[in-house]
C-alpha cells in the first residue's frame, strides 16, 4: 500500500488508474479497495480529492492563484466543479475560505 500511496502523492495532479495501483501490487481491483480504504480510511478518489483540495488551498494561500489557476494547477479541468468539490470539503467557496484564513492569521499575529 504504501507504493500505491506515494504514486498517488507524487501524480495528484493526474487521473488515477486504480487498475494499474492494483496490478502494480499484484491485487485484484476489489483487493485493491478494501486494503487502500482499512488503511487510509478513505477510497483512493477520495484521498487523491483531499490532497488535491489542499493542495489547491496552499497555492491560493502562499502563491495568491486565484480559485480557478489553483483548481487547474491541481488537476481539475472545470473551474466550477472545483468551486463545488472545493465548498463540499471545506464548507466555504475558495475565495472566501482563502480571505477568512487570511483574515485569522492577520488576527492571530497581532
Amino acid at each position: 500500500m504504501v507504493r500505491a500511496i506515494e504514486s498517488i502523492l507524487a501524480n495528484f495532479d493526474q487521473p488515477i488508474r486504480i487498475e494499474d495501483l492494483a496490478k502494480e501490487l499484484s491485487m485484484s481491483v476489489s483487493g485493491f479497495h478494501v486494503h487502500f480504504k482499512t488503511v487510509t480510511a478513505m477510497t483512493p478518489i477520495q484521498f487523491q480529492k483531499q490532497l488535491r483540495l489542499q493542495e489547491a488551498r496552499r497555492l491560493m494561500l502562499d502563491d495568491g492563484l486565484d480559485a480557478a489557476q489553483a483548481g487547474f494547477q491541481v488537476g481539475y479541468e472545470d473551474a466550477s466543479h472545483f468551486s463545488r468539490e472545493y465548498k463540499r470539503h471545506f464548507g466555504k467557496p475558495p475565495m472566501r475560505d482563502v480571505e477568512q484564513l487570511r483574515a485569522t492569521a492577520i488576527l492571530d499575529r497581532a
